[in-house]
């Protein structure tokens, strides 16, 4: 159960990073929920590395919105990489 935990908060991570950053991206809705799924990864690494916890898998606020500043992060290093 815990990939698919991890795929749909990746899912919804990435359907919100994409909420608050719009805007034409160079990829559909796969490549956001990857960019989800990565940056669910991502946020967890980095918020566990500075001491506020870790994504757990399960749908509660903190780790939606670890995932989801990951998820942001890595979108717009998408961007920047895709547009040149």
């Amino acid at each position: 159960m815990g990939f698919l935990s991890w795929i749909a908060i990746g899912l919804v991570a990435g359907a919100l990073g994409k909420f608050l950053l719009p805007g034409k991206d160079p990829g559909g809705w796969f490549i956001t929920i990857l960019i989800g799924i990565a940056g669910a990864l991502l946020g967890g690494y980095i918020s566990s590395y500075l001491g506020f916890g870790t994504v757990t898998g399960f749908f509660d606020l903190k780790s939606l919105a670890i995932a989801t500043g990951g998820s942001i992060i890595l979108l717009l290093a998408y961007r920047l990489v895709k547009s040149k």
